[in-house]
């Protein structure tokens, strides 16, 4: 339960975070918002899913879990600042730039959640 609360307050806080109304774009049938929010949604959880394997109590797994979601939304600032223009790529539909954000997300998601042991 508490696995699925932190996955609706990411998306809450990511979806605020970014530039653009990713759920607007989705509705309107926009790939490259779909695969970038996709992305980071299995970045975290792929941290959230090792965590819930790894740690000992549910204070130690809130701290992975806080951490997953500062790094994923870190990385996509970094990623952002460096490729410049991602809201008119995204926006723009341009699906091959969404997949490299959710690419990203899912990479560092990954190995954020394999640092757990």
């Amino acid at each position: 339960m508490l696995a699925a609360a932190l996955l609706a307050a990411f998306f809450a806080a990511y979806t605020r975070m970014t530039p653009f109304d990713e759920v607007l774009l989705i509705r309107q049938g926009n790939h490259a918002a779909a695969l970038s929010l996709g992305g980071a949604l299995l970045g975290f959880s792929a941290t959230i899913g090792s965590a819930l394997l790894h740690t000992a109590d549910y204070r130690e797994f809130f701290a992975w879990a806080f951490g997953a979601m500062v790094v994923q939304m870190l990385a996509y600032a970094v990623t952002t600042r460096l490729l410049r223009m991602s809201k008119d790529h995204i926006e723009a539909n341009n699906g091959a730039f969404g997949g490299l954000l959710g690419a990203i997300s899912l990479s560092i998601g990954v190995i954020n959640g394999a640092c757990i042991s």
